[in-house]
């Protein structure tokens, strides 16, 4: 039966006016040109037709059941498929990108129906991401280097939903100073709260992972995390975070003088000397702390042996020692997770938290770059 231009055009108007016509239209059309290629296909690989497979992919406004053709000798593939195929893969890294930068999955749905012309619930948003959240897993496992030079560790804390209740949880990042001088996140785990054998374990597992060596952690003053240091990796140094420990100190003075300790603090913790000492350093800060104490009775802790640790950073090149006397670093990483988790509020779970922090962590791309690159003199990077 032939049919003029015109009666075509009714037919398909008449089609595309019912329910769901354009996505039907759409199913027709793409069949038929795969139909047809399968025919070019057949004519030119001495081939032939072997019915039909079926597969779904996304179209305007939802998904299309699509009865997609075979050849005999299961070698033909429509090229149209492919093109197809880009276009659903594009549409997963954008739902992927959107998620990662905080929007929920209810909101990348209802941005998803003025692009495809359907709603997407969360469920079918939350499907499209599974690739991503096995690329992370398989990042957040993947094989470490022998030696970094440098580790920063921190945790800082987030609103989940475990089982029936939300609470404030803690997760842990490990992030490293590789030996070309670039930067990477080795690690991000959840336990409900931060202790020192918590990360015991999260070192434990880097050792598991590849890592042999690490030369210096740089890290807060919770208690006991130099003692699991040392016994997970015995020749690592470890240095505390001054910042920590100057915010510490001034919270134990009254306003009027915060100041003249805050300054007296920075002159006793200066980086910029080359010819100081961690001896020199502490001798510094024990004077301090002496000058104080009749004043401040509670500055008798800051006499204790640990408050060495905090000045470690002095046996280093001076021109990197305002890199490793604080845990700047890995504090901008933590704000940066905020900003994306602030959109979001509470978390239906802990895998998702980590799952978002590490789709910010894995896309840090000014980590890339070295730092420090023309000091030779330091013994951290031989």
């Amino acid at each position: 039966m032939n049919f003029t231009q015109e009666q075509i055009s009714e037919i398909l108007d008449e089609i595309a006016k019912g329910r769901n016509g354009y996505q039907h239209l759409l199913k027709l059309s793409l069949e038929s040109i795969m139909r047809a290629e399968r025919n070019a296909f057949n004519a030119s690989h001495s081939d032939s037709s072997n019915g039909y497979r079926f597969g779904s992919v996304l179209g305007h406004g939802g998904r299309l059941e699509l009865a997609i053709p075979r050849s005999r000798h299961h070698n033909f593939y429509p090229l149209i498929l492919a093109l197809i195929k880009d276009q659903n893969q594009e549409s997963k890294n954008l739902a992927y990108e959107l998620y990662s930068s905080g929007l929920t999955t209810l909101q990348i749905g209802n941005l998803f129906d003025k692009i495809y012309g359907k709603h997407y619930c969360k469920s079918a948003i939350s499907n499209m991401m599974s690739e991503a959240r096995t690329d992370m897993e398989i990042w957040l496992n993947r094989r470490l280097e022998k030696r970094y030079p440098i580790i920063y560790i921190d945790a800082t804390y987030w609103h989940t939903k475990r089982e029936d209740a939300v609470s404030s949880e803690a997760y842990y990042t490990i992030l490293a100073v590789k030996e070309d001088r670039t930067r990477e996140v080795l690690s991000i785990i959840n336990h409900p709260n931060e202790g020192a054998n918590n990360w015991k374990e999260a070192f434990e597992i880097l050792k598991q992972r590849g890592v042999e060596t690490v030369n210096l952690f740089v890290c807060d003053g919770l208690q006991g995390i130099e003692n699991v240091i040392a016994e997970v990796f015995p020749m690592a140094t470890t240095q505390l975070c001054t910042v920590h420990l100057m915010r510490n100190i001034t919270t134990k003075v009254k306003p009027s003088d915060k100041k003249e300790v805050a300054n007296e603090l920075k002159e006793v913790l200066n980086p910029s000397n080359a010819d100081d000492s961690p001896s020199k350093g502490y001798k510094r800060f024990t004077d301090f702390i002496s000058k104080w104490v009749e004043k401040y009775p509670s500055f008798k802790v800051y006499l204790t042996p640990r408050y060495k640790l905090y000045f470690n950073y002095l046996n280093y090149h001076v021109d990197i020692r305002r890199m490793i006397y604080t845990t700047n670093w890995i504090e901008r990483l933590n704000r940066d997770y905020k900003r994306t988790l602030r959109i979001r509020g509470s978390m239906p779970s802990p895998d998702s938290v980590v799952f978002l922090l590490a789709s910010v962590a894995s896309r840090k791309t000014e980590y890339e770059k070295p730092i420090y690159q023309f000091i030779n003199e330091s013994k951290l990077f031989y």
